[in-house]
């Protein structure tokens, strides 16, 4: 596809309406509501945006590279680093409604080569028991790799309408979410997958998506009001000017360590 094709954007549901630039600043405070519609390339790129808004790990890494707890609030490990202990949080919850229980962490992550064994001690502390030392465990589980599901379902800050992993996403805030007013921002979620970075450059400047991922920079430089991340001279994210950009970007995996969902706003 070398030229946008408006017709399959609209029907995809990744672009409904024409969005006025509002002028927001990369500094402004986040708020929340609104749409947020990205395109990005067939590489991969969907998939781990759908990961990171609908998922939770038990760690994850901050955008300024600090270990902080998701779905546990505390951890410790013996001396010999082969015994830790979590402390989940009360007020995570499936999808489908189900609380999160020690239980469920004990059976998402009790089959890890270095696990010997996982203690349910009540319903929001459990403990690992390691065949070997790892002073890195609570590093290692911040991997989306160790997400905690059940059934398939996730405690993230999104649910999955609907999704076709070669061309769209559609997601949708859960209402009163453990993040709320920290992260998760947008009502709603729409991903489209637009192979040529000359196309996913036409899209955000006719007003169709509002981020795009690795766009065709002659496409946008000197032809409207956008905002760059890193920087106009290297160009990962390009968005219209309503985009609110956290003061911290995550720089360890693309789309802000796959936490773009969650972590942008709209204005």
């Amino acid at each position: 596809m070398t030229r946008l094709d408006r017709r399959a954007l609209f029907t995809s549901g990744a672009a409904a309406a024409l969005l006025a630039a509002s002028g927001l600043s990369a500094d402004a405070r986040p708020r929340a509501g609104g749409v947020m519609r990205l395109a990005v390339p067939r590489d991969g790129s969907l998939a781990r945006i759908a990961q990171g808004a609908t998922f939770d790990q038990l760690t994850e890494i901050a955008p300024d590279g600090t270990l902080r707890g998701e779905l546990a609030l505390s951890w410790t490990g013996s001396e010999d680093a082969r015994r830790w202990s979590f402390r989940l949080r009360k007020d995570a919850r499936f999808h489908d409604g189900t609380a999160l229980h020690a239980r469920h962490v004990a059976e998402a992550l009790g089959d890890l080569p270095s696990v010997r064994a996982v203690h349910v001690e009540s319903a929001q502390d459990l403990v690992f028991e390691l065949e070997t030392a790892n002073v890195r465990l609570p590093l290692d589980l911040a991997d989306p790799a160790h997400a905690i599901r059940r059934n398939g379902a996730g405690t993230g800050a999104y649910r999955i309408v609907r999704m076709d992993e070669a061309r769209h996403l559609l997601a949708t805030r859960i209402e009163g979410h453990y993040k709320a007013g920290t992260a998760g921002w947008a009502d709603r979620i729409e991903v489209i997958v637009i192979p040529d970075a000359a196309v996913r450059a036409e899209a955000l400047r006719g007003g169709y998506v509002d981020l795009v991922y690795l766009p065709e920079a002659a496409g946008l430089i000197g032809q409207g009001e956008f905002l760059y991340h890193p920087n106009a001279e290297n160009i990962a994210i390009a968005a219209r000017a309503g985009v609110g950009i956290p003061r911290q970007v995550g720089s360890r995996a693309p789309l802000d360590d796959g936490r773009i969902a969650e972590r942008w706003w709209i204005a």
